[in-house]
């Protein structure tokens, strides 16, 4: 059993709560800036400081106790990221409501289970279509009475109710909550089985936030600090972000839509930023495809090589006079452009819900882009384990975060012990004792500890076992294969089978460049998954995603799934995480047509 324990910096008193984060931000800095918001979606950023949101935090509050709105009754907030949903947060708990996220994106049937195993009783929605998800199932939800729409104007009727009530009464009720009151119940997506309702308290958040600011100042102190959010809100990393750059000096934006993300980071020019690996690969496969073919191309790829060498000298302690000259020169040709078209500000980015992966994390380094990996779940308030700009190991997710014991059974599943670790499943004491032993969270995560970092190698619940007796970990071979620019989604097989394979999915929106870049006809995604030019670039990206573990572990076969996976369809959970056991089942006859061959 190996064991890594880091001893908090900052340890947090019984009266504190995320209510105390914002009063010591107006506090320290109250005309200062604490949000940029568009009132449009193209409009111009407005600046909102840290008094004027608490401001309209406390009119939003006695708003919401105009409606009956009482101390620990629970309040669903489905929306798009957005000024609202960290309006409407912040105003619940300063009334010591308890906020229940709900992705956008969920079905009626998704709706109804959160709204139903929660108690909820009021609840905003963004949209009208949002409400109609809530309303076609409101008949099985009995203490539901209240849906608020935001695009009808919910949160000014909340403003205007406000009338009705005294300020003193907010700040009474903001006044009494504690470091151990329920703060949110985040519902895990799950990749089988209903989500379960984890029960999040203000010390957990508020343990994080006043950690994180002493440990990553590079991020949350440096001078003109700014991060904007586009992941959901209705995820438990995001959730923290929002809440830490409360309790920090650093400015936060919301962006609902990514599809205008490029454009909008070159409006907001942050300096930090929250994302998936999935972010990271597309914005590497897209700048390879920018640079189209020829001389470009292959100017673009060296550039990327440098970037790659740079990072890795870094690590060892010396970059070469040499190497600093070719990187100068990568710079000048390549580098300088993707730091700009990233709004030219951006130097840091932490990213967790999957291994990023070396390759992308020396590439993005070596750019003057440092990306922080790091590994949490919604039961540990995100982060159990983070890399540090002053102790990154590019391939591990990190030392564990102040505060925070993690250990690693001999059977090598991951176990997290700290003051961020949840109170339990809400109305499930059965799960929450399987779950938690002496205050040891179980993951359900393999891993190893290098050097006091933290490894991930796979889920406990996914190792195949071959044939042959050999144990397979998928989740390194997926995230090396998922790497490759048409590779959208990957998932390994080999559960009793003679070796392993693959069903892969394309990425329709990078596949026209990566055949035009390679002088291939242009083809449908449907085309492309049949073409043997193709089919032959896959099978030689799986031999290089295999080259980091023995042949009896490596991939031998792919094959190329009709369509992707996503929300809509039920292959993907909202935090993006492949549904395995429906991918295994819907797609067996694949399977099994993968071995035929």
């Amino acid at each position: 059993m190996d064991l890594a324990t880091a001893p908090s910096r900052v340890d947090v008193p019984e009266s504190t709560s995320i209510n105390t984060l914002l009063a010591d931000r107006v506090a320290r800095a109250g005309e200062a800036t604490l949000i940029e918001r568009r009132v449009t979606p193209a409009g111009d950023w407005v600046r909102v400081s840290a008094a004027e949101f608490d401001h309209d935090v406390l009119v939003v509050a006695r708003g919401l106790l105009a409606r009956g709105v009482e101390a620990g009754d629970r309040v669903a907030i489905m929306s798009r990221t957005r000024y609202e949903w960290t309006l409407l947060d912040f105003a619940l708990w300063a009334v010591g409501a308890v906020p229940v996220p709900v992705y956008e994106t969920s079905s009626p049937e998704q709706v109804w289970w959160i709204l139903s195993d929660a108690g909820v009783a009021t609840v905003v929605v963004e949209t009208a279509a949002h409400a109609d998800a809530v309303r076609q199932v409101q008949d099985r939800l009995p203490d539901l009475t209240e849906v608020l729409v935001i695009a009808d104007g919910a949160v000014d009727a909340l403003r205007e109710a406000a009338a009705t009530v005294a300020t003193r009464d907010v700040v009474a009720r903001r006044r009494a909550v504690r470091r151990d009151d329920l703060a949110t119940i985040v519902y895990t997506s799950g990749s089988t089985g209903r989500p379960k309702g984890a029960e999040l308290t203000h010390g957990n958040f508020a343990h994080l936030a006043l950690n994180a600011r002493v440990v990553l100042p590079e991020l949350l102190e440096a001078e003109g600090a700014r991060t904007v959010l586009f992941l959901p809100l209705a995820h438990v990393f995001a959730r923290l972000i929002q809440v830490a750059v409360v309790g920090s000096s650093a400015v936060l934006g919301h962006l609902p839509d990514v599809k205008t993300l490029v454009a909008d980071l070159g409006t907001f020019r942050p300096t930090f930023l929250l994302a998936v690996p999935r972010v990271f690969e597309k914005v590497y496969n897209a700048a390879e495809q920018r640079a189209g073919t020829g001389v470009r191309l292959r100017v673009f790829r060296w550039a990327a090589r440098v970037a790659g060498d740079r990072s890795r000298a870094l690590e060892a302690g010396r970059v070469p006079a040499g190497l600093r000259a070719r990187h100068a020169v990568a710079d000048l040709l390549v580098l300088r452009g993707l730091r700009a078209a990233m709004g030219g500000r951006l130097r840091y980015a932490i990213s967790g819900g999957a291994a990023l992966g070396e390759r992308l994390g020396h590439f993005f380094r070596g750019a003057g882009l440092t990306v922080l990996e790091g590994y949490g779940l919604t039961e540990t308030t995100a982060p159990a384990a983070v890399n540090l700009p002053a102790d990154l190991r590019i391939g591990t997710v990190g030392p564990p975060f102040p505060g925070t014991s993690v250990r690693v059974d001999d059977d090598g599943e991951v176990l997290v012990a700290g003051p961020h670790v949840f109170r339990g499943y809400r109305g499930r004491p059965d799960l929450t004792a399987l779950a938690v032993t002496d205050g040891w969270f179980r993951t359900g995560d393999l891993g190893v500890l290098d050097g006091g970092h933290l490894r991930i190698t796979g889920r406990t619940k996914e190792i195949i076992v071959t044939a042959g007796g050999k144990n397979v970990a998928p989740a390194a071979l997926e995230d090396r294969l998922r790497g490759h620019p048409v590779v959208s989604q990957v998932v390994v097989v080999g559960d009793g089978r003679p070796f392993v394979g693959a069903l892969v999915t394309l990425d329709a929106e990078m596949l026209p460049g990566w055949l035009a870049s390679r002088g291939l006809p242009a083809l449908r995604p449907a085309e492309a998954r049949r073409d043997p030019r193709v089919l032959a670039a896959l099978e030689e990206a799986a031999a290089e995603a295999s080259g980091v573990v023995s042949r009896a572990e490596a991939i031998r076969a792919v094959r190329v799934l009709e369509g992707d996976f996503s929300e809509a369809n039920g292959y993907l959970t909202p935090s993006l995480k492949v549904r395995r056991d429906v991918v295994l089942h819907d797609f067996a006859a694949d399977v099994e047509e993968l071995y035929a061959r």
